[in-house]
């Protein structure tokens, strides 16, 4: 079958909730992947982030079928040889002293937002029914019904109210108006360190150690959403140590399991994921031994192969290279590690058109909020593909 024809099938059978490129890819390895007519493309997107190891990496591949053999789940109705394991293994390596495991990104910050909540009615002593949990414009925490009814993006609510309340909303970066949102019934504050599918917003240096502090100083949980931006992708674990703080909550996904299989978790302290007693929450297949296995791996590579010091060099690298681009089309190169962000002039016509072009040239990566290009290679990329995909933005990103 050729491109057409697979797209044709998506188009006649599927659900039409995704705009994606047309091209239709059939494999990968690393940093490449290849279309059904065997073209090679760099990619330049990571499954947004979830493939930091590069795709179908060896180490990992082999911890998933050796466990596929021996078995995959059992729900949590009974213990299994690899959940202890990696429970330990990731709190060792966070500094986190308890894990829940879940699947998705999404399920993670329902889980997290349950959790506050239950925290702060059983140990804070809010008034039941009145937790607030504050979170800032622009953000992306997933798409489920409570998660899009405080998105500040139209399009992710048209059509769904009536929404789950207790959330309020201040500007991204806003220590002021996060102090004035702060009231005695706050029992938490959400928030991305670094906005990705907003655009690859990046905060004000000091705004979230001023939120560390504002939630010390008022008894209000921390959440950081590092779904995308941890395990490597900024150049550090998490992106909440470029500014030297530890978040109460902490939620990871994607890169968690190197792009193999679906694991989530919500990292804690003690107090807030301690609220949970047998039957208050739970997931079939949350924490299942498949999944445990990939994670434990995906993790093991990450640290042994030095991916987060490759992604703090190669980033600044990659960053300093972009801003030497002279283009009428570019407004503003921003970012952290391999997470980086080319913004365009609205008179630029588009990101769109850019990315199609970059894929005619082989390099795969998408637009964002309309102007802005993501630029996210697999944390394993090398200098010569840095300078290759280089000179195809250069190309690409100069042309009338």
């Amino acid at each position: 079958m050729k491109t057409k024809e697979f797209i044709d099938l998506e188009d006649q059978f599927g659900a039409h909730n995704y705009k994606p490129l047309d091209v239709v890819l059939s494999r990968g390895k690393g940093i490449w992947v290849w279309d059904v007519e065997g073209k090679k493309y760099l990619d330049c997107l990571s499954a947004y982030s979830a493939v930091n190891q590069g795709h179908c990496h060896p180490r990992i591949l082999k911890a998933l079928t050796k466990q596929a053999k021996q078995l995959t789940l059992v729900s949590r109705a009974f213990r299994t040889d690899q959940l202890g394991l990696f429970y330990k293994e990731i709190c060792e390596l966070t500094r986190s002293h308890t894990v829940l495991p879940m699947n998705s990104g999404a399920e993670a910050v329902e889980s997290a937002i349950k959790a506050v909540r239950k925290w702060g009615y059983e140990v804070k002593k809010v008034p039941d029914g009145k937790a607030e949990i504050i979170v800032c414009a622009n953000n992306f925490h997933g798409r489920t019904l409570t998660i899009v009814g405080f998105s500040t993006e139209e399009q992710y609510r048209k059509g769904y109210a009536p929404f789950t309340p207790g959330f309020k909303i201040i500007p991204f970066g806003d220590s002021e108006a996060l102090e004035r949102a702060i009231s005695p019934n706050t029992v938490g504050f959400l928030v991305e360190p670094i906005q990705g599918e907003g655009g690859v917003i990046v905060p004000p240096k000091g705004f979230l150690k001023n939120a560390r502090r504002l939630c010390d100083e008022h008894n209000v949980i921390l959440i950081l959403d590092e779904i995308q931006t941890g395990l490597g992708r900024t150049g550090k674990l998490f992106a909440e140590e470029h500014e030297g703080i530890e978040s109460d909550l902490t939620i990871v996904g994607k890169a968690l399991s190197g792009g193999f299989y679906p694991i989530s978790a919500v990292l804690s302290n003690k107090e807030v994921l301690g609220v949970f007693k047998p039957g208050d929450h739970g997931s079939t297949f949350g924490g299942n031994p498949l999944a445990c296995a990939v994670a434990r791996e995906a993790l093991k590579v990450m640290v042994e192969e030095k991916l987060i010091e490759n992604s703090a060099e190669l980033g600044a690298y990659l960053m300093d290279r972009l801003r030497e681009i002279a283009s009428p089309h570019i407004k503003e190169i921003r970012g952290r590690g391999l997470m980086i962000g080319i913004e365009l002039h609205s008179s630029a016509g588009g990101a769109r058109r850019f990315c199609e072009a970059l894929q005619a040239k082989g390099l795969l990566c998408k637009e964002t909020h309309e102007h802005v290009l993501r630029i996210a290679p697999p944390l394993i990329i090398q200098k010569p593909d840095i300078d290759w995909a280089l000179e195809r933005l250069q190309d690409v990103l100069t042309a009338p």
